[in-house]
């Protein structure tokens, strides 16, 4: 098996975690190249999985930075939540070497292409998790129009609007007040925030759809966030396109895991409430 190893140098531990598993890793697989700086170009390297070190940013930005030629993805969580990386160092110890010899599988998930119009248009942004567009100081309230297809949908009038793929809905989407998506769904959710008008609720359409977002009125500082971390400051009148991108990625899954367990680890699903005993709290 041939192994490339992606990571966020700049978060605590992942250097010397990263010392620590290669001796694993080489001794069931070929280490293909290992780049924690995002340094390297991917596209000449052939691997069978990336294995990403961090949290589910780093896998993020591993995606992008893979670009349109993918690799399924293994992550090892040395972050908080971890909703991509389920795996920690020790469990990744464990199940290793049973991923070496192929007992895995690979889901496949929607990404999305973004494109902001413009004299000073650039090539589309790729992402995973989800397009937030954000008011800024002096923090007005924003116009937007949101255009499916051709057609127009709605106005908001509001803090800001995500477009969030399946992957993202546990994101920023999430505490927005929006719905969790199967991860394995062809769909968008659109997740206002903090809409002035209460009957605007998230909505759930499908990926092949072209979205459309519209500033409106005399916006004055917005800004365009994709995945959290690639940002476009934006003008009114602008345009910003959201459509499904011509590539997927792959999340690899060890036996024994599953998305539904997932959400019951993270979000702490079934745990009966902890309530503090009388005497406790009469004292």
């Amino acid at each position: 098996m041939r192994v490339l190893v992606l990571g966020n140098a700049e978060r605590p531990g992942v250097l010397a975690e990263k010392e620590r598993l290669l001796p694993l890793l080489s001794a069931h697989a070929k280490i293909v190249a290992v780049d924690l700086q995002q340094e390297l170009r991917l596209n000449d390297l052939d691997a069978d999985i990336c294995l990403v070190l961090g949290g589910d940013g780093a896998i993020l930005r591993a995606a992008r930075q893979m670009g349109y030629r993918q690799t399924p993805v293994l992550g090892v969580n040395l972050g908080k939540l971890g909703f991509l990386a389920d795996l920690g160092p020790e469990e990744l110890c464990a199940y290793f070497p049973a991923v070496a010899r192929g007992e895995y599988r690979v889901t496949s998930h929607l990404m999305f292409e973004c494109q902001v119009d413009g004299p000073d248009a650039k090539p589309p942004v790729l992402g995973l998790n989800e397009v937030a567009l954000q008011t800024g100081p002096p923090f007005n309230i924003l116009d937007l129009d949101l255009i499916v297809d051709g057609e127009t949908v709605s106005h908001y009038r509001c803090d800001g609007l995500i477009i969030s793929t399946p992957i993202g809905s546990t994101a920023h989407s999430l505490s927005a007040g929006g719905p969790i998506l199967g991860q394995g769904l062809s769909a968008f959710v659109i997740t206002p925030i903090c809409p002035h008008t209460l009957t605007n609720r998230p909505l759930v359409d499908g990926a092949d759809k072209v979205y459309t977002i519209v500033l409106r009125g005399t916006c004055c500082n917005a800004t365009l966030i994709v995945d959290g971390q690639e940002l476009v400051q934006l003008a009114a009148g602008q345009h910003i396109t959201v459509r499904r991108a011509p590539v997927s990625f792959g999340l690899v899954k060890v036996h024994g895991r599953s998305y539904y367990q997932t959400l019951r680890d993270k979000l702490h699903w079934g745990t009966q409430p902890s309530y503090r005993d009388e005497h406790s709290a009469d004292s």
